[in-house]
């Protein structure tokens, strides 16, 4: 793909593409996730909230995947959203965006980001610990009664 164009955006509240960018981000979680782990019905609002991020990619003007992220504290990080359009998978693009929001914490000089993954999802489990990410606990039905997910975290060095 040496004649891609890759664009990777953080959204802002003020920016003029903020309706189009939201719709087409609601589009993907309501394909990628089950209706009760997508933020479709509020992903405006989450957004919105002054603590949280959005970094998005663009393939050729589609946008291709979004990670997004909270900073509840001075101190700590979540990663509540990483999804990729199926059709973008397998190709990097995963690494791009958690390592965008992984630089973007480390500015704001986050000492810990963490994350929660379904134990079943392989690949974000792999890219996880590639990046170093490591488990902390398994949380029993944390996403229904029958489906738990590891809490993942990832220090940085303190200097």
């Amino acid at each position: 793909m040496a004649d891609s164009s890759i664009v990777l955006t953080e959204l802002h509240r003020k920016s003029t593409s903020w309706a189009k960018v939201v719709d087409e981000i609601v589009r993907i979680e309501k394909k990628i996730f089950p209706k009760h782990e997508s933020l479709a019905r509020s992903f405006d609002d989450e957004l919105k909230k002054k603590n949280s991020g959005l970094i998005y990619l663009e393939i050729n003007g589609d946008l291709a995947g979004y990670v997004m992220y909270s900073c509840p504290s001075s101190l700590c990080a979540i990663i509540t959203k990483l999804a990729v359009k199926e059709n973008y998978r397998r190709q990097g693009h995963g690494d791009t965006l958690l390592k965008a929001a992984i630089e973007k914490c480390r500015s704001k000089r986050i000492h810990r980001i963490s994350l929660h993954v379904d134990p079943l999802r392989t690949p974000a489990m792999h890219l996880y610990k590639k990046l170093g990410f490591q488990i902390d606990t398994l949380v029993k039905a944390y996403y229904s009664s029958d489906r738990d997910a590891y809490r993942m975290y990832l220090d940085f060095d303190k200097e």
